[in-house]
């Protein structure tokens, strides 16, 4: 396929939108068309008008957007969602408990069913794609996603991550079924431990810590066949982890001879330019992550990377052999989910999805989670004990759900039409 590529279409492979930058709610914008045909983009994140969608209304999308991709280029585009704790991001899909409930069981057996159920209900909706498992290090306890991630230890990140990884992957990385979806290893590296406490801000880890703690669980992935991994927002010691040649290429292609894909977090190639200041310019910054070895770009909302990449290329600033090293490990990605051969996937082939065999399953890993306080004479309850629910977090369904909860920040849980049908903590005493 590469051999016939133009320069802008192999650019193109390398740029990922966000859905609302191409559609207006789950029906495609004719500008949203307008671009994935000029820019000829590779792939599509999130849940179309930023609410989770029902599998139906998934099926449509995705198809419309291969049929674009494919009357354009004849290459299927790539869709990823952030389903870091069940299938959070479709209507109807069970939700698990979050990573640090899992963490809590020590319990590999709940990390596996977390992603062979996350697998399945993912592709029911025309989804081939997570970002997830999260296996960064939850070191600083002012770090607000700590509950992103399955603690504080290296060992036991490393073995749930690798569980969780093997369930949405299935037996065979290099060939994928219809019934499992790639890993997205994040956040590559040592995002769980900023200086201040505040997301996506530096971190100071020491050259060893950061080869023998925070590599470790990425590197058991790795080898346990992850296809994809997702790199840190921001920066060690001084150096944006989007443009740190060593760990990007060194410590992952070369050194551990990785052929798999790495794709940027949010908008972080621009943020070397805007924020980090490591760049002149967006285009340099376009320029420093590129040659790091950042082979696809969360733009997300227009398509400047790819003006820039392709002046870049023209003007000798990256080599055409980095270029044609990203593409193939793009396409290499698409070939091992199937995607050339069956683009889409439909929910009357899943009669499971959001099923009472997988609440189960979810019920059982929140049950084993249950971390239980010594009990100094408080239990059990005298019959005549009053019990005071309070705080704000008592009867918030928002706060029992967590982030990546039908929305980004979880308040997509106080719609009605996704949870009434459960209980909050003060309703259900």
């Amino acid at each position: 396929i590469m051999k016939d590529m133009t320069l802008e279409e192999k650019v193109g492979q390398m740029t990922q939108l966000n859905a609302t930058a191409v559609a207006n709610g789950t029906e495609i914008t004719p500008e949203g068309e307008k671009m994935m045909r000029t820019y000829k983009v590779g792939s599509v994140l999130n849940t179309p008008g930023d609410i989770a969608q029902t599998p139906e209304a998934y099926d449509k999308f995705i198809s419309e957007l291969n049929r674009i991709a494919m009357e354009e280029t004849g290459i299927p585009c790539l869709y990823g969602l952030d389903h870091i704790h069940g299938t959070s991001y479709i209507a109807g899909g069970t939700l698990f408990p979050q990573e640090i409930n899992i963490g809590a069981t020590f319990n590999r057996e709940h990390a596996y069913n977390v992603g062979k159920v996350t697998a399945y209900e993912s592709r029911a909706a025309d989804v081939p794609w997570s970002f997830s498992p999260t296996m960064d290090l939850g070191r600083n306890p002012e770090w607000p996603r700590m509950w992103e991630s399955f603690g504080e230890d290296t060992y036991v990140n490393a073995e749930l991550a690798v569980a969780m990884t093997d369930g949405m992957q299935g037996d065979d990385p290099n060939h994928i079924d219809a019934y499992h979806i790639a890993a997205c290893l994040k956040h590559y590296l040592g995002y769980g431990v900023p200086v201040t406490g505040q997301d996506r801000t530096p971190s100071s880890i020491t050259a060893s810590e950061m080869r023998e703690k925070y590599f470790e669980p990425f590197k058991e992935c790795i080898q346990a066949g992850a296809l994809s991994l997702m790199v840190n927002s921001s920066s060690n010691n001084g150096i944006p982890f989007h443009c740190n040649h060593e760990l990007l290429t060194e410590w992952l292609k070369e050194d551990l001879e990785w052929d798999g894909m790495i794709v940027t977090d949010w908008a972080d190639i621009n943020n070397l330019y805007t924020r980090e200041k490591v760049a002149s310019s967006q285009k340099e910054a376009v320029k420093l992550a590129i040659n790091a070895g950042i082979d696809m770009s969360m733009v997300p909302y227009d398509c400047q990377f790819s003006i820039d990449l392709k002046e870049l290329v023209e003007e000798g600033e990256v080599p055409m052999s980095r270029i044609d090293d990203a593409v193939r490990r793009i396409l290499r990605l698409k070939f091992r989910l199937g995607l050339f051969d069956t683009p889409d996937t439909s929910l009357e082939s899943y009669p499971e999805f959001g099923g009472s065999r997988h609440a189960e399953l979810a019920y059982a890993a929140a049950v084993e989670s249950i971390v239980l306080a010594k009990n100094e004479g408080v239990l059990p309850l005298k019959k005549e004990a009053r019990i005071l629910v309070t705080g704000p977090n008592g009867n918030s369904m928002r706060t029992l759900n967590g982030g990546w909860s039908y929305t980004w920040q979880g308040h997509g849980a106080s719609r009605p039409e996704f949870t009434e049908r459960f209980n909050t903590i003060y309703e259900a005493l």
